[in-house]
């Protein structure tokens, strides 16, 4: 009579958790939000609420569907958002008279006030990623470059 095991086959490595890409994308946005968050507390904004107001500071004045883009969140997402940063007086919405389904996202007076008490932030993440500006670029150039391959 055979006997029974209790034993598990191993594991092919690209099973491993430790070996997925997905995974140690996953995990590094979520040490990456945590990192950002007392840093965007005193300015009261939350992470993609920054991303967005980044976008808005590189460039003012632009239609939710192209914020939309640039900041890879759809409408259903964007929209509360915006609706939270106009509540905070740090942009104004409105919609074009010649077509009142577009919508342009300015920057309040507040808004780009909220650009100087931010500018401490990049040089923060920079040192706690320990990396010099040239190894992050070259990282940031490569995960624009997977993304790009991904949303074909």
């Amino acid at each position: 009579m055979p006997l029974k095991t209790t034993q598990k086959p191993a594991l092919a490595s690209h099973f491993l958790l430790g070996n997925q890409l997905c995974f140690a994308l996953y995990s590094t946005s979520l040490a990456m939000t945590r990192l950002y968050k007392p840093l965007l507390t005193p300015l009261g904004l939350t992470y993609p609420q920054y991303v967005v107001m980044l976008a808005l500071w590189e460039q003012d004045g632009i239609s939710v569907s192209k914020l939309g883009e640039r900041v890879f969140l759809d409408s259903g997402t964007l929209t509360p958002l915006l609706k939270r940063l106009e509540a905070a007086q740090l942009i104004s919405r409105q919609r074009q008279a010649h077509d009142e389904r577009h919508v342009h996202v300015s920057l309040s007076t507040a808004g780009k006030a909220l650009q100087v008490r931010a500018a401490d932030i990049p040089g923060c993440v920079g040192q706690a990623l320990q990396c010099d500006w040239t190894a992050v670029q070259k990282l940031t150039r490569q995960l624009q470059s997977l993304r790009k391959n991904l949303l074909v």
